[in-house]
């Protein structure tokens, strides 16, 4: 008895430390720091909205790059955001620019985002928050965000992301220059805290 109770107190004691341990894996919004300006910004590759490879190193051949991290088309926040940028959509073209937002959905959940914004602007797939990573921006939203995320707002984040980890990135804005370097960035753990057009404007190169 004595020797089944050490067995079984050992094994719940394994899997305490090991829930402990993936609980520790991924951090809070707080702890993501973001990519300063004057580093060089971290190239990838990406699926579109349409199903099209985008490779941000093209992109920079043609003019700088507005870079904007959003949660999902399930995020009200996000949406009146992108919405705002597609208004002013015009103005960063004509300043050689062009805009990328990108979210951890998966690609047949891209067009809900550009039904709902009517981005005109490429939206990509972050397969394995690979590119949030990168630009240190990934977090793990607590258990009661999560809960009010996947029921009031149907995220689904289990199912609309690559794994069931249910991560999100920080909402934020980077401007990239052509020779690579980050020219500008907004980045605040607050989601509510977003990039105005008029900052991202200011801060293009001329």
């Amino acid at each position: 008895m004595q020797k089944y109770f050490n067995s079984t107190g050992g094994l719940i004691l394994l899997l305490l430390i090991s829930t402990q341990i993936m609980a520790q894996q991924y951090r809070n919004a707080k702890e993501a720091q973001g990519l300063e300006v004057g580093l060089k910004a971290p190239l990838f590759a990406a699926m579109d909205q349409d199903g099209n490879h985008f490779k941000l190193e093209q992109a920079l051949e043609k003019g700088p790059v507005v870079l904007i991290f959003y949660r999902g088309h399930w995020c009200p926040v996000c949406n009146k955001h992108l919405e705002k940028v597609q208004d002013s959509l015009q103005g960063i073209y004509e300043k050689g620019a062009s805009v990328v937002a990108i979210s951890p959905e998966k690609v047949e959940l891209l067009n809900k985002t550009a039904n709902k914004t009517n981005a005109a602007f490429t939206l990509l797939h972050d397969a394995g928050y690979q590119i949030a990573d990168a630009y240190d921006v990934t977090f793990k939203p607590d258990s009661m965000s999560r809960l009010m995320y996947n029921t009031m707002l149907g995220a689904n984040l289990k199912s609309a992301h690559d794994d069931d980890s249910q991560r999100l990135p920080i909402p934020a804005t980077f401007i990239i220059g052509t020779d690579g370097k980050i020219l500008w960035r907004h980045f605040d753990p607050d989601y509510k805290k977003r990039s105005t057009v008029q900052d991202i404007l200011k801060h293009l190169p001329e």
